[in-house]
């Protein structure tokens, strides 16, 4: 169904979803689509080179990487896929229990999740996703912030709740509280200023 023929208000599932254009980039959040942002080049530049750190770290272990287009589906309880109301893109997914991976992407909480601010979904990773993403265990996620060049991480607690996140500036290599051993510099963005 093309976007035009979405019915505002209406409801929508993962099976409404498989359904869409490909060439349209939607997320549903409970059901209510929203529409991704159009990619810019400093966003696509710091996916790449974040996913080819991760790529390389995690080459020979359990834990895979994964860059959008990647379907997350986030189920409430066990219903069937065809049900699920709740699909994210995130730009970066690292998923370690191998069996949430099918042909449509992930079913259930990635390990750590990395979005990357665009101006017209900045409040939605923010607050939205960042809901989402600790309401449904997803043990670290990152914000990173291209224009002001700076990360947030946000780490998943014992009781199952973010605390207050941790800020980091983009001077300096960023650990990772899922792999000690990793940490992300990024040598690339200076001398970045457009965003």
């Amino acid at each position: 169904m093309p976007s035009a023929a979405m019915k505002p208000g209406r409801k929508y599932t993962f099976a409404d979803y498989r359904q869409w254009p490909e060439n349209e980039r939607w997320e549903l959040l409970a059901g209510l689509p929203c529409a991704m942002a159009t990619l810019q080049r400093i966003h696509q530049k710091i996916v790449f080179e974040m996913g080819l750190q991760m790529g390389l770290f995690l080459c020979g272990k359990s834990c895979e990487a994964y860059a959008a287009p990647f379907s997350v589906r986030l189920p409430h309880r066990d219903e069937a896929d065809d049900r699920i109301d709740t699909v994210v893109e995130p730009d970066l997914s690292v998923i370690c229990d191998r069996s949430k991976l099918d042909r449509y992407g992930c079913r259930g909480a990635p390990d750590w999740i990395v979005e990357v601010l665009s101006p017209s979904t900045a409040l939605r990773d923010m607050n939205s996703k960042r809901s989402l993403y600790e309401q449904h265990g997803v043990r670290e996620y990152w914000i990173v912030h291209p224009a002001d060049h700076w990360i947030m991480v946000y780490l998943l607690d014992e009781q199952g709740h973010y605390g207050q996140p941790q800020v980091f500036g983009m001077e300096e290599p960023t650990p990772v509280s899922l792999f000690p051993e990793l940490s992300l510099v990024w040598d690339f963005m200076a001398g970045e200023t457009e965003v």
